[in-house]
């Protein structure tokens, strides 16, 4: 049986033995652990070779794992037009090889909103994005961009800005980090069943119903402060309630990935498989 959810990690797994190493290997040994997902963490810069993308390609297809990248942090669709066009490389580097690499979705930070009011930041955001996947669709490039939501407040990357870039732009749908949402209002009171199933309805309504089928999500545990995040916890340290995650999704009926980026990552990506396992009633 195909449970609903393929689980992963963002980044290599921690424990990925020397060899045969790399994310060819690193692959092969999420596989043997029972995860069917990884996202490469190319977060400081994108330094991969052509040669390298398909050997890491061929390992996630000799293993059926699927693929993401997570591009590098600093990326800023709010950039100045002096520094913009280096936010642009980092995404389109990330996205040429991403694909190369087998990769169907890039997920990235999109940026600060500089003290500016969102509805003043998203029109520029809209049409910086907006080009980058008609140059990616021109050259036959059909890797989706996923910004993600972000876990304070100043930055932008609530899950309304995600919608909004994502119903304007074909090629654009959210990357889902439910511990950054919980975390964004300083005081993690979203943090029920209820409150999360609202929030996959709203996806769902903007986006279409189809949309839940192919959710990105990001998960860990998380500590927060009046501003919003400030680092990632384990998944049991944590007073996010990921049970209550499971059966909103559940409930919503969606499908898609779910990667942990936890500092136990594949430990915890487990404690996630196993706790969606009983929650949904499904068998692996």
């Amino acid at each position: 049986m195909t449970i609903s959810f393929r689980f992963g990690t963002v980044g290599s797994p921690i424990e990925t033995p020397k060899r045969p190493g790399g994310s060819a290997g690193a692959i092969e040994f999420s596989k043997s652990l029972g995860l069917d997902a990884m996202e490469l963490g190319w977060v400081q810069s994108v330094r991969v070779s052509e040669e390298t993308c398909r050997l890491i390609h061929a390992s996630s297809q000799d293993h059926g794992v699927a693929l993401s990248v997570h591009a590098p942090y600093f990326i800023n669709l709010n950039a100045s037009d002096e520094e913009w066009p280096k936010s642009r490389k980092r995404l389109m580097d990330a996205a040429f090889y991403g694909n190369l690499a087998g990769a169907t979705d890039i997920i990235f930070h999109p940026g600060s909103y500089f003290n500016n009011p969102p509805e003043t930041v998203l029109p520029l955001a809209i049409e910086r994005l907006s080009g980058c996947v008609g140059e990616l669709r021109q050259s036959g490039n059909r890797v989706t961009l996923r910004p993600e939501t972000m876990g304070k407040q100043a930055m932008l990357g609530s899950l309304e800005d995600t919608l909004v870039m994502s119903k304007e732009i074909e090629g654009v749908e959210p990357c889902l980090d439910f511990a950054h949402l919980y975390a964004r209002t300083g005081d993690g009171t979203i943090n029920t069943c209820e409150a999360w199933l609202n929030m996959l309805e709203l996806y769902g309504k903007r986006l279409g119903k189809e949309s839940l089928d192919r959710l990105h999500i990001h998960l860990s545990g998380i500590q927060y402060g009046p501003k919003g995040e400030k680092s990632h916890l384990p998944v049991n340290e944590s007073g996010l309630d990921t049970r209550a995650i499971f059966q909103a999704l559940h409930s919503a009926g969606c499908q898609g990935r779910i990667l942990c980026e936890s500092p136990r990552m594949e430990k915890d990506a487990l404690i996630l498989k196993q706790q969606w396992l009983e929650i949904s009633g499904e068998r692996d």
